[in-house]
């Protein structure tokens, strides 16, 4: 199972994009809906991908599987967010160039959607994480990963904050696929019913 631990550029034509430079999405989870305005016009690679997730149905029946609270933080930063994506095994997403915090002018703060990824170009949207605490050590230049890239931000939520912390306060002791992440994999994901775009 990919679940990058932080994890071919689409153009926007290609994944059903409209002029509108920040379409929302409605991810409708079995604990209730999240709305993300995606950041198209700053992030156009990584929103692209998220919204072709979006448009071929490849959230339905996946989920929020895993999250990072300042008692499971292995680093001892804080580091506070809820991560979800594909769940299946079997799934092979494409992977997506990787775009800098200082191109995107997103910072890795309370609210903003970012890419998962092990080394940059390793990522895609179909393994995504949800800020919950100010987390911008996660930025281009930020001292959590060593290579410095950060992780790409591509959207924020403007509604159902409540629910990302809903699934935030979830039990983690469900089994880990490294010792890294004891802890900090959920005893039953969080299913996604559907996801959808709407009118802004």
């Amino acid at each position: 199972m990919k679940h990058y631990l932080l994890p071919l550029a689409l153009t926007l034509s290609a994944c059903g994009a409209t002029d509108d430079g920040r379409p929302n999405v409605v991810l409708d989870t079995e604990l209730g809906e999240i709305e993300i305005e995606v950041h198209l016009d700053t992030a156009p690679i990584s929103g692209a991908d998220f919204l072709m997730h979006v448009d071929k149905g490849l959230y339905v029946d996946q989920g929020f599987y895993r999250v990072v609270r300042a008692d499971n933080d292995p680093r001892g930063m804080g580091m506070s967010l809820i991560q979800g994506g594909i769940l299946s095994q079997e799934f092979d997403t494409p992977l997506i160039a990787h775009e800098l915090t200082t191109d995107t002018g997103l910072s890795n703060t309370r609210g903003v959607i970012s890419i998962a990824r092990d080394a940059p170009g390793t990522g895609s949207a179909g393994y995504f994480f949800i800020n919950i605490g100010d987390n911008s050590f996660l930025d281009t230049g930020g001292d959590r990963n060593p290579d410095g890239a950060g992780y790409a931000t591509f959207g924020t939520i403007i509604r159902g904050m409540d629910v990302v912390e809903n699934i935030h306060s979830k039990d983690a002791s469900g089994d880990s696929p490294s010792p890294v992440t004891d802890n900090q994999y959920l005893t039953q994901p969080v299913k996604i019913v559907r996801a959808y775009r709407v009118e802004n």
